[in-house]
């Protein structure tokens, strides 16, 4: 089968090569899987280039996302949904899941809709509805709000009746972010998102911050946070950890909650299961639908890692063998 491998760390750019390789075997507790769609996740890149948490061996397939097919077993032709079981990653013609975790895909979406729904989605649930416990009325401040999982967090604020200011850069993700539903989207490149935040909510600042991004952006939220703010520490995508003084968070009375949704996985795989039935029943009555950036041809999958490395893309990229 055609399959993408990283043989060595770097950019993926420069370390994802197509080859020819043999069809995973399934074996006893794994599901092959024809892969539909494949979602581009920061992870991917972060994976090339050896810093993310999960180091697959050298060589690996990356692709963390996908909607596919299965190809045999009891199960043969039912439409899947998941992330699949490393080093046979979603940039192939085939990839294995683990029977447990390949979720029906929602029949409202097509491939590569369906495809975006899941990190991304369940992501944002978690951090707004488990941690956060966002409330209807309340402000959420949503940064990278025109990006994959950004996006997500703004439709799902919408969904919780909270009113959402999105922070983007740029005017293409600025339309992007107002399209999804933001009340109100404030370009970073061109005004002070802290300012606007305060302006927004009468010196109040917001009640829950979704954070991505880190660096610069998480340290402006602590100055925009509402008394009993939360904040919810999601990523580093802009490339610096930030290094909160938490005697901050004393005076000012807020939260900082960490989020790594892969966890509940293992702690509460329950609870991604409830997650799913709710987004796929959000899904159904169109009020979430993955905002599809761009969908790629199998042989520009190394470039479409590359664009959510360099945080140029808008939305989700998908991969299509």
């Amino acid at each position: 089968m055609k399959a993408w491998q990283v043989t060595e760390l770097g950019e993926p750019a420069a370390v994802m090569r197509q080859t020819e390789t043999e069809r995973p075997g399934a074996g006893e507790g794994k599901l092959l899987v024809k892969v539909r769609a494949a979602a581009v996740n920061f992870p991917d890149a972060l994976m090339c280039r050896g810093h993310y948490q999960v180091r697959p061996p050298l060589p690996f397939t990356p692709g963390v996302e996908l909607c596919g097919e299965i190809a045999s077993g009891d199960r043969a032709g039912e439409r899947v949904v998941g992330t699949p079981l490393l080093p046979a990653g979603a940039f192939a013609e085939y990839a294995l899941m683990d029977p447990a975790t390949a979720f029906p895909a929602p029949a409202a979406l097509d491939d590569a809709e369906a495809a975006a729904l899941h990190i991304g989605y369940q992501t944002a649930w978690f951090g707004l509805h488990r941690r956060a416990r966002i409330q209807a009325g309340e402000t959420l401040l949503v940064h990278a709000a025109a990006g994959g999982v950004g996006s997500a967090a703004v439709q799902l604020g919408k969904a919780a009746g909270a009113r959402v200011i999105g922070v983007v850069g740029g005017p293409e993700k600025a339309a992007a972010a107002e399209a999804l539903g933001a009340d109100l989207v404030i370009d970073r490149h061109h005004e002070d998102f802290i300012a606007a935040v305060k302006e927004a909510t009468g010196g109040r600042g917001a009640d829950v911050v979704f954070d991505p991004v880190g660096g610069e952006a998480y340290t402006g939220s602590t100055k925009c946070i509402a008394f009993e703010g939360r904040i919810i520490v999601v990523g580093f995508a802009g490339g610096t950890i930030p290094a909160p003084g938490l005697n901050h968070a004393l005076v000012k009375n807020y939260a900082i909650l960490g989020l790594h949704w892969g966890l509940y996985n293992a702690h509460d795989p329950q609870a991604v299961r409830d997650c799913h039935t709710e987004l796929t029943d959000l899904a159904a009555k169109g009020v979430v639908k993955p905002l599809i950036g761009e969908r790629f041809s199998f042989d520009r999958a190394a470039e479409a890692v590359q664009r959510v490395a360099d945080g140029t893309s808008i939305g989700r990229l998908t991969v299509h063998p």
